[in-house]
């Protein structure tokens, strides 16, 4: 009889988790370049008996749902004249590939708001939390007059399933999204960015979905507490 308890008490959990993803959303509905994420739910039980590989699992038993994993969907979004000089949207699929100036790690973002950062005596193309932009050559790209040093890259992977977000609407592949490879005959538009990929419609229908689910995990509890409560009455 417990089992209810828990069962309820792990959706209630789960719901909170997606809710929090649905915000996570609704504040980036205006960030150029961001790309929703939704939660993916799986279920305990099945997932604990249908482990033909023999991986340890989280949860040796148990019932009900956990949030597995957050999906991020790549689709392009719609385009929005700017009048930054070092604005640029991609048309279809591929990323703008970054480098740290830090620790030279490489990131990549669909967010093409690009501006210019003074090394020495030198500007370089950078984005919003200041990683050099790379050229089709993956260098850092110089700007001198105005002009550019090189092409800026554009990169794609062959699986995007499963990029970590690293925020400030960077991604970082993993091993099965495998190595990035440049797209020369991608088109960029300049003096454009693009817009942020949260249909506001949807995320409002999900949280609706989620607050339901939220509030009967909750009764769930309730109805179990009163059958435990008649069950030791019973005994009396």
């Amino acid at each position: 009889m417990y089992t209810s308890f828990y069962t309820a008490a792990r959706g209630a959990m789960e719901e909170q988790r997606k809710l929090d993803v649905i915000a996570n959303n609704f504040a980036n509905v205006n960030n150029y370049g961001y790309k929703a994420k939704k939660a993916v739910f799986s279920d305990l039980m099945y997932y604990n008996l249908n482990n033909y590989r023999g991986d340890d699992t989280p949860l040796k038993a148990g019932t009900g749902v956990v949030v597995e994993k957050t999906d991020t969907n790549f689709d392009p979004s719609g385009f929005v004249p700017t009048q930054g000089e070092y604005d640029y949207a991609i048309v279809e699929k591929g990323f703008f590939m970054l480098r740290s100036p830090i620790d030279n790690e490489i990131t990549y973002t669909r967010n093409g708001h690009f501006s210019l950062s003074q090394r020495g005596t030198e500007f370089y193309l950078v984005n919003d939390n200041g990683n050099f932009v790379l050229d089709q050559n993956e260098n850092p790209i110089l700007v001198t007059d105005g002009e550019l040093s090189g092409d800026i890259g554009v990169f794609g992977f062959d699986v995007l399933d499963g990029m970590l977000s690293v925020g400030n609407n960077e991604f970082s592949p993993v091993a099965k999204n495998g190595d990035p490879y440049l797209m020369p005959a991608a088109k960029m538009v300049d003096h454009t960015l693009e817009m942020s990929g949260v249909d506001t419609a949807d995320e409002i229908t999900r949280t609706i979905e989620a607050q339901r689910a939220y509030s009967l995990a909750l009764r769930m509890v309730t109805t179990s507490d009163e059958i435990m409560g008649t069950i030791n009455t019973l005994r009396q």
